[in-house]
């Protein structure tokens, strides 16, 4: 019965935080969905789109509906790990004399951060975020300190230019529950944009949720039922994308290098079980999974110089494969 009541305070969560929102974002529901069901699932999210088109905005807006500690960190090729996770200054004890080493969290001790251009940093900084987004803590000078809850990370990438940047490495993007592509607004809404913030009013934004129900609502998508036959749709898709695995298609083994990782089926039936909420569902489908799949599969998959040569993108191959894979 506590669960039923979860469900319901969970849609009206949703349509709560998606009214707020809606008084700073025009357009961009698919994008807003996407984020609120990686926030519902514990899962970081990469946001790949040009400037201007209000990634840091919604990301940042979020943070204040929820009252939640926000950090954003603007990632420059001269940052340094230290500058993410903190670093030990040494520091005197004015009442015995004896200088003790003092632990400075850095921006990364927040519920929310934003990773500004996340690829123009050297992968060595980039690696000081694994830690805290897969363990959510983070270790300097040999002592474990633990992150608050909730915590997520949302980066945002530039698919424009390459010059002065580092791609992420497999192990880095693997961290990212969904890849998000944000794309211009229509007309009409770039019309809506345009009057709005050019007007001189700013729209208050209130707090319709705190950090605690927010775990809450986390805690309550894991225990959204699945069945046997979703479950192995989910594992039939991800297990689809690995070419030269016995029976595999042969689009596959034309064009992918490496497939999908087990940490993709976990986020397809995560993903799937809070989309199921969020549609008044208390039991997650195949749709939903399929709903889910571009968002988890398309940066997790490495395609080779065929596809390259044919022009072929991974988003490409995984509706190839949702139109392939049969969940019979």
């Amino acid at each position: 019965m506590e669960d039923l009541e979860l469900a319901k305070e969970f849609v009206q969560a949703k349509e709560n935080v998606v009214k707020e929102l809606r008084k700073v974002i025009v357009g961009q529901n698919q994008v807003i969905e996407n984020l609120l069901l990686a926030l519902f699932s514990k899962g970081h999210c990469l946001f790949v789109g040009v400037p201007g088109l209000a990634k840091t905005l919604l990301v940042s807006s979020l943070a204040k509906v929820l009252n939640l500690k926000f950090n954003r960190i603007q990632f420059t090729p001269d940052l340094m790990p230290s500058d993410i996770t903190g670093t030990d200054i040494l520091h005197e004890d004015q009442a015995t004399g004896k200088r003790v080493f003092e632990f400075i969290k850095g921006p990364v001790f927040s519920n929310i951060i934003l990773a500004d251009e996340i690829n123009r940093t050297p992968p060595k900084t980039q690696a000081a975020l694994l830690q805290a987004m897969q363990e959510r803590e983070v270790t300097v000078g040999g002592k474990t300190y633990p992150m608050d809850a909730p915590f997520l990370v949302f980066a945002t990438q530039n698919p424009i230019e390459h010059e002065g940047t580092y791609p992420l490495p497999e192990a880095q993007l693997d961290r990212f529950m969904f890849i998000i592509n944000v794309g211009y607004p229509t007309r009409e809404q770039e019309v809506e944009i345009a009057l709005s913030t050019t007007s001189g009013s700013q729209p208050e934004l209130n707090v319709v949720m705190q950090a605690d129900r927010v775990e809450a609502l986390q805690k309550l998508v894991p225990r959204v039922p699945v069945s046997d036959h979703v479950a192995n749709f989910a594992v039939n898709l991800v297990h689809a994308t690995r070419p030269q695995n016995g029976g595999s298609l042969d689009f596959v083994n034309e064009w992918i290098q490496w497939g999908a990782g087990p940490r993709a089926s976990q986020y397809l039936i995560l993903a799937a079980k809070a989309k199921a909420l969020i549609d008044s569902r208390v039991a997650a489908t195949v749709d939903d999974v399929r709903s889910v799949a571009r968002q988890v599969l398309e940066h997790r998959i490495v395609l080779n110089f065929k596809a390259e040569a044919d022009n072929i993108k991974a988003l490409d191959v995984v509706e190839k494969l949702l139109a392939t894979v049969k969940s019979d």
